[in-house]
């Protein structure tokens, strides 16, 4: 099973899209708030990012809601 991050925020439709992207192929993730956690808002502007969603998925970033790059990192 991939090891997958999810960096969201709040107000953002298409973290919602991801995160049930992922639920509905069944792939477990960990959220990682920008808007209600400090250490992960610095962790992902010290990966070269100011907006989300932005995932990781073993090691691989994707940003956006990017069904195919998701698909390719999943194997899916």
């Amino acid at each position: 099973m991939a090891d997958v991050v999810v960096f969201s925020s709040n107000t953002c439709p298409y973290c919602v899209a991801a995160k049930q992207y992922l639920e509905e192929l069944g792939v477990p993730y960990t959220e990682k708030n920008i808007q209600t956690d400090r250490a992960a808002r610095t962790e992902l502007m010290k990966m070269g990012h100011m907006g989300v969603p932005v995932l990781v998925i073993d090691g691989e970033e994707v940003v956006g809601f990017d069904k195919p790059k998701i698909d390719q990192l999943l194997n899916k």
